[in-house]
């Protein structure tokens, strides 16, 4: 197939890429920036600048150019968010930004369309211990800060899998992480010992970058159309848990630990690691994709992140 993706420089679309290649698929990669264009081009991917968010510039930028799918992997982050305000950009590339995208589809004449989603998609709420499958009502959107993110995640879900004329397929990854900026800027602050944990922490599902390239390149393959697919690791774990194996991969000691009650103070950081908590059932995602992690849990995948962390201070 020939592939559009909407992110390609970013911390999954890079890895997405590379995949595609391999798979055998031509890709074309959008981008915000001259540089990222030329990026792209040094790898072997043709690279188109536009604002997925500008939608004349987007549609005039892919004047001419066909297409058999788009992906879209765009976001806004360049770090872990800590605050709501650090997710408000990323909500419009989930809300405007895939609408936007839609349009481009039909434009350059794609029959699929895949989509980031996340994990939070079913609300920022205690899920209890069962794990969450995808039969599983989404979260609220009443209006609140954390509901304000969720009605993006859901209005970019139903805005792909109810498309007409396309396949929409939407992927509920877990928390992120990698040799990718986020990940080392934790890892920094890690080894500073500026990042504390929570003395008990809720519970999150987590997927390694390569393992979250590999399912979207299967759902492109495989995805059934008008399906989202929770993809994440095998071993969901504690905020504690992670943040400890954080550390560990850093060479550093063990986290300060600090009242739940305490962090709640942060609005956003501190009440993602202290009231919600969701562990995803990825069965679906196996049995119908053909896929697997490759790395089962943080505890096999953070080393090797580590170790390049560090090398790229040196």
């Amino acid at each position: 197939m020939r592939v559009l993706v909407a992110g390609a420089t970013g911390v999954i679309g890079r890895p997405l890429t590379r995949r595609l290649q391999a798979a055998g698929h031509d890709v074309v990669g959008l981008t915000r920036h001259p540089d990222g264009a030329r990026r792209l081009r040094d790898g072997g991917v043709e690279g188109v600048v536009a604002d997925v968010l500008d939608r004349g510039g987007l549609l005039r930028a892919l004047d001419g150019l066909r297409a058999d799918a788009v992906v879209h992997e765009g976001t806004a982050l360049s770090r872990a968010p800590m605050r709501h305000r650090d997710l408000y950009p990323t909500d419009r590339l989930r809300t405007r930004g895939t609408a936007n995208l839609l349009a481009a589809a039909r434009q350059v004449g794609a029959r699929r369309f895949v989509t980031q989603s996340f994990l939070y998609v079913y609300g920022f709420t205690d899920h209890g211990e069962r794990p969450v499958s995808e039969d599983a009502p989404l979260g609220p959107a009443g209006g609140a800060r954390f509901d304000v993110h969720v009605a993006a995640m859901r209005a970019n879900e139903r805005h792909v899998l109810t498309a007409p004329g396309l396949e929409g397929v939407a992927l509920r990854y877990g928390f992120f992480y990698g040799p990718e900026p986020g990940t080392y800027g934790l890892l920094d602050m890690a080894a500073r010992r500026v990042l504390p944990a929570p003395r008990v922490g809720t519970w999150m599902s987590a997927l390694h970058v390569e393992d979250a390239a590999a399912a979207t390149v299967a759902a492109l393959e495989r995805g059934r159309p008008g399906r989202a697919y929770n993809v994440a690791d095998d071993h969901p774990l504690t905020w504690t848990a992670y943040l400890d194996a954080l550390a560990e991969a850093a060479g550093a000691p063990r986290p300060w630990r600090v009242p739940d009650a305490a962090l709640r103070l942060s609005p956003y950081l501190g009440g993602l690691m202290t009231r919600a908590s969701i562990r995803l059932d990825t069965s679906k995602a196996k049995r119908e994709l053909g896929w697997a992690p490759s790395y089962r849990s943080v505890r096999e995948g953070l080393p090797s992140v580590g170790t390049a962390w560090r090398e790229s201070r040196r």
